[in-house]
């Protein structure tokens, strides 16, 4: 997930995979009512004005593909239009739904369960989670820049896969463990019921709630149509 997508002031974290949980369902059930374009249409233009902008935009060519390979899949499969239809509808539903979570830095989602006083353990997990993988994505990268510097060749021999990529990349996957371990204990995270505090609270505000009125009505308006 790219850094450059991270919304400034998004929802309230749990607010935001509400938004997702109920756009995917909704769009799930009324695919086959022509008001669900109207309820997906209108989600992603709140989301858009709610400073969700760039996310927004940046699922349009997956939503563009998706749409295209599965309603020609279906379109050959059934030749029915109405399926079709319905098939282009589950997929716009899909990234639609994804619009908040890529627009959410992990770091807010982890305050939001903090100030919700969520078990320690799961807010624990999902920091190093979300840690973890950017790392693992840079190193693998990094090693592959290693690779074409020594001039190793390509990962398809088996001997320069092993020996040029895999066995440096366990040993720095292996000392960013011992150092996110470290890093852990030595900010005193633990997942003892101890208490503590949230550098930079989060909390409901009333631009959650106004968003959550607007996403009632554009679903009242989809079944109404």
């Amino acid at each position: 997930m790219s850094e450059k997508l991270y919304v400034k002031h998004p929802l309230f974290p749990m607010a935001g995979i509400a938004v997702s949980v109920f756009t995917f369902a909704f769009g799930l059930a009324m695919a086959k009512s022509p008001g669900v374009f109207f309820f997906l249409g209108g989600i992603w233009m709140l989301l858009a004005l709610f400073g969700y902008l760039r996310p927004c935009l940046a699922v349009l060519p997956a939503a563009a593909l998706l749409c295209g390979v599965f309603c020609a899949l279906t379109y050959a499969i059934s030749r029915d239009a109405a399926h079709t239809s319905a098939a282009a509808a589950r997929m716009l539903a899909l990234c639609v739904a994804a619009i908040p979570g890529l627009g959410l830095a992990p770091v807010c989602l982890v305050r939001g369960f903090s100030c919700m006083r969520l078990p320690r353990v799961l807010t624990l997990a999902m920091l190093i989670t979300f840690t973890f993988f950017p790392l693992l994505r840079a190193e693998v990268r990094q090693t592959r820049e290693a690779m074409r510097t020594r001039g190793a060749g390509g990962l398809l021999n088996p001997a320069i896969l092993y020996r040029a990529f895999l066995i440096p990349l366990m040993v720095r996957l292996v000392n960013l463990s011992d150092t996110l371990a470290l890093s852990v204990e030595t900010r005193g995270f633990t997942t003892e019921p101890a208490p503590y505090t949230v550098y930079r609270p989060v909390y409901l505000r009333a631009k959650d709630g106004a968003f959550a009125a607007l996403s009632a009505l554009c679903a009242m308006g989809a079944v109404l149509l």
